[in-house]
C-alpha cells in the first residue's frame, strides 16, 4: 500500500526536463530514441530502456519507434521534430508547464526582420535527439480545461485574467496527468506578453497547451510560413499531437496570415488581394493536411479524435462570413470518416455547442458543407466581450461575451471515449450555467432605442444616448397591458445545444416547455430585441465604465482602454461593443395572458416565482426568478418629503446627547466639550428614551427633533402628532436608486 502510494506521488510530481540534443553536421535524416527517463534528468542513460511505437514526426512525415525506441525520419529546413505524447506516457515541462517534445529547426532563421524576433539561424541538422518520457498515472479518466482567447493586450488585462478564469482553475484541482488547453489568441497581438502569461497559468499546476490564433502571430510577416516564427521561438510548434487516455488531441494552426492568391481563389475571399493591408483567412495549410492524414493513418479508428484550432470549422454567430470559418472543412471530414471526433476553438466570443446534425444558413455557401458529422464546440472566452464592460465583485470586467455568456473556461471530463463538458462562468458559482429573465414589451423598446443610436454615426449623433437602464421600468414585474402585447420568460443556457430541454413553471403550476429560439435546421441567425438576452442586454447597453474620470492628471486613468491602447471614453453610461442581439442556446415561452392580478403572491405577500430546469446532454440544472403580476407599475423612487417635526413641544421629550445638551422646550447649540446623556425629566426615563431619534438644525442654529410614534415603555407615554413642514427647511435631494 506504502509503494503503490509512494508510486502515485511520484508520478504526479513535477517532470521538468527537456529533449536531448547532439550537434550534427547537416545530414539528410535525424534519429534518436523516445526512453523512459527513470532518474528524470532528461538524458537517456545506462539501463533506461527505450519506448516502442511512439510516433515521432517531422512535421510532414509521421514515424513510430521501433522495440528499442529508435527512429529515424529525414531533416526538413523548416521543421518542428516532435513526438507525439503516447498514453500512459507524459513528456516532461519546463518550469512554466510547457511541454517539452520538440526540436525546432529552420536553417537559416528567420529571412525578414520581425517585431518579436522570428527564429534565429539553427544552423546544421542535429545529428540527434532524444525525447524522454516518464510513466503517467491511469489516464481513462481526466480532465481538460480549455481556455478561448485569454486575449490579454497589457498587463493590466493580464491580471484580469490571473483574478479570473486562473484563480477559478487553481482551485479545480488539476494535476500533471490533466490539460490545460488554450485554443488560440492566447495573446492580444503582443507577444512580448507571452513569458508573463505562461508564468501566471503555470500556476493551474497541469501542462499547457497552446493553439495558434490570428492575434498571436508577427503582424509584420510578408509570407505565412513566417508568420508563426517568433510563437515557434516564445512557445513551441504551431501544430501538433499529443495523446492522453483514448484520446488524441490534434492541434491545427488554420490561420493563413496574410492570405493570398491562393485563398482569394474561393469568393468572398478577395479581400486576401485586393485589401491595402494584410489580413488572415481561415484555411488549414497543405503541409499541415499531409502531416494530419499521416498521422490518422498510424491512429487506431476507434481512438477519439480531438481537434484543437483557433478559428472555428463552422461558427453560427459567424455563419455568413468566410474569414471567421475553415475553408477545406470537407477535406478534413474525409479524412475523419467514420472514426469518433470532436472539434475544440475558439474566435467568436461565443459558447456554440452544435450537436450532430445540426447546421445553420451560410455554412453551405462558405465552406460547403450541410449537417455536422460530430460535435464542434466553440469553447468561449476568457476574457468574455474583450475585457469590457462593468468591473464584477472581484474587481474583474463583467465582459459578457456575443451571445450573453459570462466569461469563463469550457471543462472537459473525459473517460474513455466519451466526456462531459460544462461551461464555468469565471468567479461564478460553477453549479450555475444560465441566466434567467423576462422579455417584455418595455424592454424592447429600450432596446430598440439604444441600437438605433449605436447605428448612427459616432461623430455626429448626440453624445448621450436616449436612455440607460435607469429608464428601463422593472421588468419583473409584469402589467396586464405586456402580458397581451408578449412577455417571455427566456434562459440563456451557456453551453446549451440541440439535445438540452428547458421548462419552467410558476409556483405550483403544470410545467411548460421552452423552446429554442435557433433550431439548426438551416435556418439564419434571428436577430433584435425579440430574439435578445434581455438578462444580458442589460448589462451590456449601459456601460458605467465609459465615465470614468479623474483629476491624477493620468490619461490613461479616464474612461477605460482596450485592444492595443485604444480609448474609450470618458463619455456618459452608453452601450458597450458587445450586445447579445442573437444567440444560438437561448430558450424562451410567452406567458400566459390571462394571468390575474395578485393571482401570484401568496398570502405571505411574497413574490410569485419561475422556476426553470434545464436537462442538459448530462444533468439537470435549475434556476428561480421571482416576478409579480400587477394591475400597475410603481415608482421605483423615493418621492421627496420634508422630514416630520413636533408641532407643540410640549408632546416630544428632548434627547440629550453628544451634541446637544437641552431640557424640554429649550433648543441649545452644540457643545464643544462632548458629554454622556442623562436622563430626562417627568415621566420619560433615560432607557425609555433610547429610542431612535434624530435632529435638524436650521441655519438660525436651532434644533428641531422629531416625534416618536405613540407607545408605551415601562409605563411611559411618548406621544406624537401629526407632523408639520419645518419653515424655511429645504431637504437635500436623495440620490436615485436604480429600479433593481
Amino acid at each position: 500500500m506504502m509503494l503503490h502510494l509512494a508510486a502515485a506521488l511520484v508520478a504526479s510530481a513535477p517532470y521538468i526536463a527537456a529533449p536531448e540534443v547532439t550537434p550534427g553536421r547537416g545530414g539528410d535524416t535525424v534519429f534518436g530514441y523516445v526512453f523512459h527517463d527513470e532518474d528524470r534528468d532528461g538524458r537517456r542513460g545506462r539501463g533506461e530502456a527505450g519506448v516502442a511505437g511512439v510516433l515521432v514526426s517531422n512535421g510532414l512525415d509521421v514515424t513510430r519507434t521501433d522495440p528499442l525506441g529508435r527512429y529515424e525520419i529525414a531533416v526538413r529546413a523548416d521543421m518542428n521534430l516532435t513526438v507525439v505524447q503516447p498514453s500512459r506516457w507524459r513528456v516532461p515541462t519546463d518550469e512554466r508547464q510547457v511541454p517539452q517534445f520538440f526540436h525546432i529547426h529552420k536553417q537559416g532563421g528567420t529571412p525578414e526582420t520581425l517585431r518579436y524576433g522570428g527564429l534565429p539561424d539553427a544552423g546544421p541538422a542535429p545529428a540527434q535527439v532524444n525525447f524522454p518520457l516518464i510513466r503517467a498515472a491511469e489516464d481513462e479518466a481526466f480532465t481538460c480545461a480549455i481556455i478561448g482567447d485569454s486575449q490579454t493586450y497589457s498587463n493590466a488585462e493580464l491580471s484580469h485574467f490571473r483574478d479570473s478564469a486562473v484563480a477559478d482553475l487553481v482551485s479545480a484541482g488539476l494535476g500533471a496527468d490533466d490539460c490545460v488547453l488554450y485554443v488560440g489568441d492566447v495573446m492580444g497581438d503582443d507577444l512580448n506578453l507571452l513569458p508573463r502569461l505562461l508564468e501566471v497559468g503555470a500556476q493551474i499546476g497541469a501542462p499547457q497547451w497552446l493553439v495558434h490564433g490570428n492575434h498571436d502571430f508577427d503582424f509584420d510577416a510578408t509570407s505565412d510560413a513566417h508568420s508563426a516564427d517568433s510563437w515557434r521561438r516564445l512557445y513551441g510548434p504551431e501544430y501538433y499531437a499529443f495523446e492522453i487516455g483514448q484520446a488524441l488531441f490534434v492541434v491545427l494552426d488554420n490561420v493563413i496570415f496574410p492570405c493570398g492568391a491562393e485563398d482569394a481563389a474561393r469568393a468572398g475571399r478577395e479581400y486576401c488581394v485586393e485589401s491595402e493591408r494584410a489580413r488572415y483567412n481561415g484555411r488549414v495549410s497543405d503541409q499541415q493536411m499531409t502531416w494530419l492524414a499521416n498521422l490518422l493513418a498510424h491512429t487506431p479508428e476507434d481512438r477519439l479524435i480531438v481537434f484543437a484550432h483557433h478559428i472555428p470549422f463552422v461558427s453560427f454567430v459567424d455563419a455568413a462570413t468566410a474569414a471567421h470559418q475553415t475553408d477545406n472543412l470537407q477535406e478534413i471530414f474525409d479524412l475523419v470518416a467514420d472514426r469518433p471526433a470532436l472539434s475544440l476553438s475558439g474566435h467568436t466570443h461565443t459558447i456554440e455547442n452544435h450537436a450532430p446534425g445540426q447546421h445553420f444558413e451560410g455554412w453551405a455557401e462558405q465552406v460547403g458543407i450541410g449537417p455536422l458529422p460530430f460535435r464542434h464546440i466553440i469553447a468561449g472566452a476568457a476574457s468574455g466581450g474583450w475585457w469590457q464592460g462593468d468591473f464584477a465583485w472581484d474587481g474583474d470586467p463583467m465582459a459578457l461575451q456575443r451571445m450573453g455568456a459570462p466569461k469563463g473556461v469550457l471543462m472537459l471530463e473525459f473517460e474513455g471515449t466519451t466526456y462531459r463538458e460544462r461551461y464555468v462562468g469565471a468567479r461564478i458559482d460553477p453549479t450555475r450555467g444560465q441566466w434567467i429573465d423576462f422579455n417584455t414589451p418595455s424592454f424592447r423598446d429600450w432596446f430598440d432605442a439604444l441600437a438605433a443610436w449605436r447605428e448612427e454615426d459616432s461623430q455626429t449623433r448626440d453624445p448621450v444616448p436616449p436612455v440607460n437602464i435607469n429608464d428601463l421600468p422593472d421588468t419583473r414585474i409584469l402589467t396586464p397591458g405586456e402580458l397581451a402585447e408578449g412577455v417571455y420568460v427566456t434562459a440563456n443556457v451557456w453551453a446549451g445545444s440541440a439535445e438540452t430541454r428547458v421548462e419552467a413553471r410558476i409556483n405550483d403550476g403544470a410545467p411548460f416547455a421552452l423552446e429554442r429560439t435557433q433550431e439548426g435546421a438551416g435556418e439564419a441567425a434571428r436577430i433584435g430585441a425579440r430574439w435578445a438576452d434581455p438578462f444580458a442586454a442589460q448589462r451590456q447597453l449601459s456601460v458605467s465604465r465609459f465615465a470614468q474620470q479623474s483629476r491624477s492628471g493620468d490619461a490613461n486613468a479616464q474612461g477605460f482602454q482596450a485592444f492595443q491602447g485604444r480609448r474609450f471614453g470618458p463619455a456618459p453610461p452608453q452601450p458597450g461593443r458587445v450586445v447579445a442581439d442573437r444567440n444560438m442556446h437561448l430558450w424562451r415561452a410567452r406567458l400566459p395572458t390571462d394571468l390575474p392580478e395578485g393571482a401570484h403572491l401568496n398570502a405571505r405577500s411574497r413574490p410569485g416565482t419561475v422556476r426553470c430546469g434545464t436537462k442538459a446532454r448530462h444533468g439537470l440544472k435549475c434556476a428561480a426568478l421571482s416576478s409579480r403580476f400587477s394591475g400597475g407599475r410603481p415608482c421605483p423612487y423615493s418621492p421627496p418629503s420634508p422630514p416630520p417635526r413636533c408641532n407643540r413641544l410640549r408632546s416630544c421629550r428632548w434627547r440629550r446627547s453628544a451634541f446637544m445638551r437641552a431640557k424640554p422646550g429649550i433648543a441649545r447649540r452644540p457643545l464643544a466639550t462632548p458629554k454622556p446623556p442623562i436622563p430626562t425629566t417627568r415621566s420619560m426615563s433615560a432607557r425609555a428614551w433610547r429610542a431612535r431619534t434624530w435632529t435638524l438644525r436650521r441655519r438660525s442654529r436651532r434644533v428641531w427633533t422629531r416625534c416618536r410614534p405613540i407607545r408605551t415603555i415601562r409605563g411611559s407615554t411618548i406621544s406624537s402628532r401629526a407632523p408639520t413642514a419645518i419653515p424655511g427647511f429645504t431637504p437635500r435631494a436623495s440620490p436615485i436608486a436604480t429600479p433593481r
